[in-house]
């Protein structure tokens, strides 16, 4: 690792002249083929969610369809197929129909660009040598941050065109959450970019052959895979269809396949979003360090492409890990984790490898860079110490105010407390031997501060 970070690197030239000479058939089975393993991955994905959270949760879970219930899913599509379609009366018709396609479309796209082995070792498809990967373009990963973007406009116009209220808060609260966590996206993103020197997948994955990004780039790695979460919609982040607050969300006035639809759209984000993650941080196709050292044809022939689907299908089950595991945050929680912690972690750390960078480049030694590096952080460290000390005492010279007393009420409806607020004491009824002394003449207790007789005589008196 000294080594590396000692010698100086710069852009790489990319070589893609291996891309575009395919005969147009070929083209066509290689894009038959991304589709069907999203399809089937999805399918699979949906299976091994239910068995899993069941076995978490000392459940059955499927076991009706097929062997060991694993057709479950492919039933649930057909089911959902031949359900009633219905268009909601006030419902903008042309934009109704629309909206699932637009989800469900740009989440097959991004694979176009996904490597399933190297670029360098193609394979043979009836006599014809071709590359494991459809495509890839100089800017691969921007055309993946484009496409996701515009999945996002089916949501929102699915919840506007609806005409129903619940749909529309779902549409919104989707469109903030992923505005909200791409930008921190983009800033990892960045941070590989200056590693590789490229934005193409392939190059990205070639330049991984010593060590894999999730070793030279943790933070970057720990800020994706928390982003990749919220970009999906999936719990602890599902704010935009939350049960409990919106009924079902943007899909609510949604059913047969339109329905189904978004249902494929969020699982095959799931599945590029994973896609990206092992391309970008874990090695792309590279087998495990293990498996590599000892065993030298690993990496080529079709082997890549199940080291590729191991990594996909291991970020599958931590995302249904995460969905046994943690409850669903609140919006405001959502919006603070993505502004207040993500966003402001990323640029820093962006800053951080861009300074690293420019060092390397510049021909320093990686003991003059660690320096440099733990000096910034000591300073910062002091800064923030200061300022805690400056802060503190400034607090404890101010008198605090009073606190401003809660009604519950003041809107016109009840509404529960904010952090800090407490809601009023309940008056509560007097024990039943408490009444029975003040209507008897006994001593009546000002337990409810109300004025009453202090003894028997003045009870009598009254």
């Amino acid at each position: 690792m000294t080594g590396n970070l000692a010698a100086p690197v710069y852009l790489a030239a990319e070589d893609l002249s291996m891309f575009g000479r395919d005969p147009w058939w070929l083209v066509v089975i290689k894009a038959v083929f991304c589709f069907a393993f999203l399809m089937i991955t999805v399918l699979f994905s949906i299976v091994w969610e239910r068995k899993v959270v069941a076995w978490m949760q000392l459940r059955i879970g499927p076991n009706r369809h097929g062997p060991w219930g694993m057709l479950q899913s492919l039933a649930d599509g057909i089911k959902l197929m031949l359900k009633e379609d219905l268009i909601v009366k006030r419902a903008d018709k042309v934009v109704y129909i629309l909206a699932p396609i637009v989800a469900a479309i740009p989440a097959f796209m991004a694979i176009a660009v996904i490597p399933f082995g190297p670029a360098d070792n193609q394979i043979s498809i009836f006599g014809q040598r071709t590359t494991m990967q459809l495509t890839d373009l100089p800017i691969a990963m921007l055309y993946i941050l484009a496409v996701a973007s515009v999945g996002i406009y089916g949501i929102v116009l699915a919840g506007w065109s609806s005409g129903s209220t619940y749909p529309l808060l779902g549409g919104l609260r989707s469109c903030a959450q992923m505005i909200s966590y791409e930008i921190a996206m983009g800033a990892a993103f960045a941070s590989v970019f200056l590693y590789s020197g490229s934005m193409s997948t392939s190059e990205i994955v070639a330049q991984q052959q010593d060590r894999w990004y999730i070793i030279l780039l943790p933070v970057s790695f720990l800020i994706y895979i928390v982003t990749m979460v919220g970009e999906t919609n999936r719990a602890p982040f599902d704010m935009p269809e939350s049960e409990g607050d919106l009924v079902g969300g943007f899909n609510t006035e949604y059913s047969s396949i339109k329905f189904a639809l978004f249902m494929l759209a969020e699982y095959v984000n799931m599945v590029t979003v994973s896609a990206v993650s092992v391309t970008l941080f874990l090695g792309g196709w590279r087998a495990p360090w293990p498996v590599s050292t000892f065993w030298e044809g690993a990496n080529h022939g079709w082997w890549p492409m199940l080291w590729f689907v191991i990594k996909v299908q291991l970020l599958l089950f931590f995302f249904i890990w995460l969905r046994g595991t943690l409850p669903r945050v609140r919006y405001d929680q959502l919006m603070k984790l993505g502004w207040k912690v993500l966003i402001p972690v990323s640029v820093v750390w962006l800053m951080c490898v861009a300074t690293v960078r420019t060092l390397r480049n510049e021909n320093y030694d990686f003991a003059d860079i660690a320096l440099y590096v733990a000096g910034a952080v000591l300073v910062l460290l002091l800064l923030s110490f200061i300022a805690d000390m400056y802060r503190d005492r400034k607090d404890a010279q101010e008198t605090p105010d009073e606190p401003v007393a809660f009604d519950p009420m003041a809107g016109g409806f009840p509404v529960p407390p904010l952090p800090g607020q407490e809601l009023p004491p309940v008056p509560r009824r007097r024990p039943r031997r408490e009444r029975e002394l003040i209507v008897s003449g006994g001593v009546n207790t000002d337990s409810d501060g109300i004025d009453g007789p202090r003894d028997g005589k003045e009870a009598s008196d009254g």
